[in-house]
């Protein structure tokens, strides 16, 4: 993998940049739509690539690993040939996961004991076999294997949790530089910095992950449930740190002005469940803000869902329409709904990469992040 810088905004850390894969170029920043068990809910491949125009997507360790199974997964070639998403796939080591497995899963030293969510069955996840699963499941990026530290979360634990997470670390990198990749292409390995909320922990994480001189890097444990402002202090602290000729991700994150603030501080790549997720349940993420498509306000509107879209274009569904089958529970609601989100996400952070290129970045990062967080 490599990673070319285009262009910084001059009044913020945002930038502009391109990560070269085997299997395709990334424009970041980016959003990578969430694909947790090989697919996008409710969206094609078709459509991913040709309507909401997503450039990588993330897939889950545990959850693969789990179900269709390894062995199912080797047999196809990989995920890329399981599932047909011929682009760039990241895949999340599982430890998010494990960390919201609280009653069913034991941490030590060796790595995590859990319970299969599906029969209750008992499985093992170290460093190295965690490696050994991406490996087999084929991404393009895939992520250490470590703690998830909740929130809130008291000093000496996260001090604990961090200080095995770099041991775990230095276990992974081992066993990935000591195997090769199963299906032809290069695979890249980035670490995750944790330390909670605590300045002093994630400064001396970031250091330590940067120490380990990978392709790139990943900020986890925020989006925890944290107040907004520490997830905010704790990425600027940490991008301060990790290196500026590299890509970083900010693991879970969120909401369209989150997404935009983490990018003035110097992120490059996001994912989150919210636009799928929130879709489902009908509420959509607009250029004029977010709309609860439930509710009676929306019931005879026969507008487009969003006026400045190019989405729908040839099919003029509308918000009375839309509203109409969320209601009713018809799949092709919450189909229209995450096609939207998702459309919407992929345009908000191509729309930033053009402001940063064009210097026009931090005003309108500014005015965006009030118009998108009102409700209508």
């Amino acid at each position: 993998m490599k990673f070319r810088l285009e262009a910084t905004d001059k009044l913020s850390k945002a930038r502009a940049g391109e990560i070269t894969t085997d299997h395709g170029t990334i424009k970041t920043p980016i959003f990578m739509p969430v694909g947790t068990a090989g697919t996008v809910k409710a969206v094609h491949q078709r459509e991913l690539k040709e309507d909401i125009k997503a450039q990588v997507i993330l897939a889950n360790t545990y959850h693969l690993y789990l179900r269709p199974s390894l062995n199912t997964l080797e047999n196809a070639g990989g995920l890329h040939k399981f599932n047909g998403w011929e682009g760039p796939i990241l895949t999340d080591s599982g430890g998010y996961q494990v960390y919201s497995l609280t009653e069913v899963r034991k941490i030590r030293e060796e790595g995590v004991t859990f319970r299969s969510h599906i029969d209750g069955s008992k499985h093992l996840f170290t460093p190295e076999n965690v490696m050994d699963i991406q490996r087999i499941i084929g991404a393009d990026i895939i992520m250490a294997f470590d703690e998830c530290t909740p929130y809130p979360c008291d000093y000496k634990y996260a001090k604990h949790s961090i200080e095995m997470t770099h041991r775990w670390l230095k276990r992974c990198c081992d066993r990935f530089d000591n195997t090769e990749p199963k299906y032809g292409h290069s695979q890249t390995l980035f670490p995750i910095v944790q330390g909670s909320v605590y300045k002093d922990l994630r400064e001396k994480s970031a250091e330590v992950i940067a120490s380990f001189e990978r392709e790139g890097n990943a900020i986890g444990g925020l989006s925890v449930g944290e107040p907004i402002e520490e997830m905010y202090a704790m990425t600027e602290l940490v991008c301060n740190i990790l290196p500026s000729e590299k890509p970083r991700y900010l693991m879970g994150v969120g909401t369209p002005a989150n997404i935009l603030e983490n990018i003035a501080l110097g992120v490059d790549m996001f994912d989150c469940v919210m636009p799928t997720r929130n879709a489902r349940n009908g509420m959509l993420f607009t250029r004029n803000g977010i709309i609860n498509i439930r509710n009676e306000k929306w019931k005879n509107d026969f507008s487009a869902i969003d006026e400045e879209s190019d989405l729908f274009a040839d099919q003029n569904y509308s918000k009375a329409y839309l509203r109409h089958l969320i209601h009713s529970k018809e799949i092709l609601g919450a189909q229209i709904a995450t096609l939207h989100n998702l459309h919407f996400y992929l345009w908000l952070v191509t729309e930033a990469r053009n402001k940063i290129i064009s210097g026009e970045f931090y005003e309108w990062k500014n005015k965006m992040v009030n118009q998108l967080s009102q409700r209508l």
